[in-house]
């Protein structure tokens, strides 16, 4: 088979490997489409502090299941999976309180081990969730990213009676906005980049804010009647932007969801926080979200078509991380197909 390994970082390249042996509790699953993700940039730029090299990369895969171990149950040879890539060992502490997705030995799929950018992979069974028929391969690569918009749901206890603030219009940013929106919250989104900013006007954004035109602290007295965001979401791994989201923006009593994963330090007093009794919280892949969101693809509650902009066949994801590097202003969500 073939596979797609970033050998070191700035090099990738397609490769012939075996097709993976599978295990009693595992099944083989033959990739149809898969998403290209930031951090599957990140670590073709080696700016990924979690990556070991060399590394097939693609934690977003979906596929038709071709064979299935001795001891698996409810998943059979045919059916249609997306997988979650998350992989834990079940009894640490976070394990132990539903919290698998920071699991003590946590390991990730494309990222500690070889993941969906193959044409054949290997997974636990409990890690493949069915799929509807109508849906399409292309669309239903996007289940992994909107698990994230379910898993940030959660964390921040979103509802329809918040205001809310995303610093970042990417893919999960413009993910977060459909979460927040089909949740009936009032929303603003922050960026730099004015296609985006569009595309999430689009989507429904009650306010947009692009950062290089307008004072963000503005915007939110005027958004908010200068009572600030109850809910933030941080997915743009900016510290400036991260400190002045805890200083300016939020409201007494607010959350601040921090997605992003840079090792930079963080300037921030005690008091902005203390004063407002606000709460830091963390949040990190997914935690059993995917049944979550493969529901509300089934009833149409989300736009995933809305995120795709461009696909490639696979064996040419050279040129794809290439055309994402080359056009951010082009680019939300970048799909390899696999026939």
């Amino acid at each position: 088979m073939k596979a797609v390994v970033v050998e070191k970082p700035g090099s990738i390249a397609v490769v012939e490997r075996d097709i993976p042996e599978i295990t009693e509790t595992q099944v083989l699953v033959k990739v149809k489409a898969a998403g290209i993700c930031g951090s599957d940039v990140h670590i073709f730029h080696g700016k990924n502090a979690f990556a070991t090299y060399p590394r097939v990369v693609g934690h977003e895969f979906v596929g038709e299941v071709v064979k299935v171990g001795s001891q698996t149950e409810h998943i059979a040879v045919g059916d249609r999976v997306a997988v979650d890539p998350v992989v834990s060992c079940g009894h640490c502490y976070a394990c132990q309180h539903d919290r698998h997705n920071v699991c003590s030995s946590l390991q990730v799929m494309g990222v500690h081990r070889d993941g969906g950018f193959q044409e054949y992979v290997a997974a636990d069974y409990r890690q493949a969730y069915k799929l509807p028929d109508n849906i399409p391969w292309e669309i239903a690569a996007t289940v992994e990213p909107y698990s994230i918009g379910a898993q940030v749901a959660h964390r921040g206890r979103l509802t329809g009676d918040d205001t809310v603030l995303i610093c970042g219009a990417g893919p999960i940013g413009l993910i977060i906005l459909q979460v927040a929106k089909m949740k009936g919250a009032r929303v603003a989104i922050l960026d730099i980049v004015e296609s985006r900013l569009e595309k999430a006007k689009e989507m429904g954004a009650d306010m947009v804010v692009n950062g290089k035109t307008t004072d963000i602290v503005d915007a939110m007295k005027e958004f908010t009647n200068g009572e600030g965001f109850n809910l933030i979401y941080e997915a743009t791994a900016n510290t400036k932007i991260l400190a002045t989201c805890i200083r300016d923006l939020p409201s007494q009593a607010g959350r601040i969801v921090v997605l992003g994963f840079t090792t930079q330090e963080l300037p921030i007093r005690q008091v902005d926080i203390m004063g407002r009794e606000l709460e830091i919280i963390g949040t990190r892949l997914n935690n059993h979200r995917f049944p979550e969101v493969i529901g509300w693809f089934k009833d149409g509650k989300v736009q995933p078509k809305e995120i795709i902009t461009h696909t490639f066949p696979f064996a040419k994801a050279g040129e794809a991380f290439a055309f994402n590097d080359e056009h951010p202003d082009k680019v939300l969500k970048i799909i390899l197909t696999f026939d």
